[in-house]
Parts: C-alpha cells; structure tokens; sequence
C-alpha cells in the first residue's frame, strides 16, 4: 500500500501527477511490490507512461489491446521489468463514437476539467459545440469553453454570449493562446494534481495553447499550424494523443481535431445540457410526448410564447433522435445488447 509513513515522499510525488485516494483504495494484497504510473501516450502498438522517477517505455503483456487504455489512465507496472499489470478504474472518461465502429474511442481519462477550443470565425458553431458539452457531461469531467481569435473580430461579444447561453453556469473564457497570461486566465481550473483536456477542431489554437501551459522547458512541443484563410478550416498538427505537465502544475491532454461528433448512451448529457426541455417535458398533457405536434405540449407552447428558442428544440430534437438510434437495448434473457432500430 502506499500509506505507510516511509512512502511520504512518494505519495507527494504521486499527488502532484492526480494520484488520490480514489486510486489507493483500488489496491489489494496482489498488487504488492508494483508501482502506480499513470499513461502518457497511446500509439498502436506501445505505450509509454510518467512516474515519480521520470518517463517510462511500458512493457506490454501478451495480447494487449493499446485501444483498452486512455492517455491519464492510471496503472499498476512491475518497477524492474517496466511490465503493465492492470489498469486502475477511472474516476472520469472521455469517449465518442465513431460512426460504424464496433465501439467507442477513448479520447481521455481522469480529467477534472475539458476545456473546449474554438475560435471567433467560421470555426464557431453551436451545434458542434453542443455535442461537445454533452461528451464533457457524460464524461464526468467539467466544461469550459474557451474563446480564440478574438483579435480577429471587431467585437467577440457576440460569440461570448452565444457560448454562455448553451448550458446553464457554463464557464467561458476568451483567450490569446499563444501568451503567458493564458496561463493565469486558466488558473482555476489548473494546479498540482489537476488535469485538463482539449478538444476541438484544427486549427483553434489547441497546440498552440498545451505549448503556452507546458511552457519552454518541455522536451517536445507540440507542432502548430495555421488555417486555411478562405474557409478558416484548420490543418491537423496533433495526430495522437498525449500528457504533458504544465509550468505552473497539472497536466493538459491535448487531442487530435474531431471531424465528427457521433452521439450514443448520452442521455443524461442530453437533458443537462437542454436543461429548459428537460424541465418543460413533465408539464405536456402525454408523457411520451415529442414535442412536435402533440396539442398541449409544454415545450411548443414556450416556443410559440418565445421564451424556447426554437433552433434550440431542433437541436435537441436531432441529437435526441442520433442518441436513440445508437444506444443498444437490453435484449433476450441473457442481456444481449443490441442496436436500437432507427426510427422511420
């Protein structure tokens, strides 16, 4: 165990890299003599992860799955060999799901914080930052969204507004990634033991921002790029993902751009995020209503009375719809799952 009083030193070593007692209490008596480290990067087929000592190269068992493990993982490793034993179980995990893929793919893990990137031009949409709000929520980590480019509009007001009026006591910050006081605009979301991630399209600034937090001393910084000025698209620079210690304490996970978004068990995400829906629903004469065309609908009624804006429910209405058809049912005695069917 690493309670004992000869481990003080380690365990503050530990603390500062996100190690709490949500993770000690995961050990048991086999799992003596091994040492906590938690996953740096991901690639196809190693892994390399931090440890109080420094970076570490993990030796994989046999038949290991990389696509099992998230960069902030937390696992147990043979200290003389380097060999992976298990993976402690996560208090927070970002994932999504890829349209036709088997199952979802792990973007993140044990993050207190996902800070999503966009930046004052074409790249905002609320739409896609939506679906970024609910993988936040259901993630279990806290969302901020993080405003570049400003420099570019005559006013970023406007975008500032639009942002906050998304999800309830939603934090928005407007930011100039590539200086110093970027780090004291993310201040308290950051800290010894804090982790953050981004995510957002190419192009916003998300590299730009992990090399400001990591400062100039890190050993590898991450490649930037510009965008496209005719359709202010951005240019993958960041192709896997990765941990990186910021100057003044935590950590950043910064991820490749996201093309697409797809949605799936994220009903909670959902009604939290449409929080004014959610709220409304219980108030229409049937309780499965649509909110369509059912007379005595709640939600109609705000909108037509104008306080629900109506872009807002078809909004809902699309990721509600995606939700459904991709969340699998419990089906047959033994629980098989199964795909929902869409709707005709």
């Amino acid at each position: 165990m690493l309670t004992d009083n000869s481990n003080a030193d380690r365990q503050m070593s530990l603390a500062s890299m996100g190690w709490s007692d949500f993770f000690a209490a995961q050990f048991d008596d086999n799992d003596a003599g091994l040492a906590p480290m938690r996953i740096a990067s991901v690639h196809r087929a190693r892994m390399s992860a931090i440890s109080p000592t420094g970076p570490i190269r993990l030796m994989l068992p046999v038949h290991a799955n990389t696509g099992d493990y998230a960069v902030g993982d937390w696992v147990l490793v043979e200290p003389a060999t380097h060999l992976l034993r298990r993976r402690l179980k996560r208090k927070t995990v970002l994932q999504r799901h890829i349209e036709g893929g088997k199952g979802p793919q792990l973007a993140g893990a044990n993050v207190d914080t996902l800070f999503i990137v966009t930046s004052c031009n074409a790249d905002f949409n609320a739409a896609r930052l939506e679906r970024y709000l609910v993988l936040a929520t259901e993630s279990g980590a806290k969302p901020v969204i993080l405003l570049t480019k400003a420099d570019l509009v005559d006013d970023a007001s406007p975008f500032q507004q639009q942002a906050a009026a998304l999800q309830r006591d939603l934090a928005v910050v407007t930011l100039n990634p590539r200086i110093g006081e970027a780090i004291d605009d993310l201040a308290p979301w950051c800290g010894a033991g804090k982790t953050v991630a981004l995510v957002g399209s190419s192009g916003v600034g998300k590299s730009t921002l992990v090399n400001t937090l990591a400062g100039v001393d890190q050993d590898a910084p991450q490649e930037t790029g510009g965008i496209r000025e005719h359709d202010s698209k951005g240019r993958h620079t960041t192709t896997s993902r990765s941990l990186h210690a910021i100057a003044g304490g935590g950590w950043v996970i910064d991820t490749p751009g996201m093309r697409s978004l797809h949605l799936g068990d994220s009903a909670f995400g959902i009604d939290t995020l449409f929080a004014e829906i959610t709220e409304l629903a219980p108030l229409c004469r049937f309780r499965d209503c649509t909110h369509q065309h059912e007379p005595g609908c709640a939600v109609q009624s705000a909108v037509a009375a104008g306080t629900l804006d109506a872009d807002r429910l078809v909004r809902w209405r699309k990721l509600s719809d995606e939700n459904r058809s991709n969340t699998p049912v419990q089906n047959g005695p033994r629980g098989a799952s199964a795909g929902r069917a869409k709707k005709r």
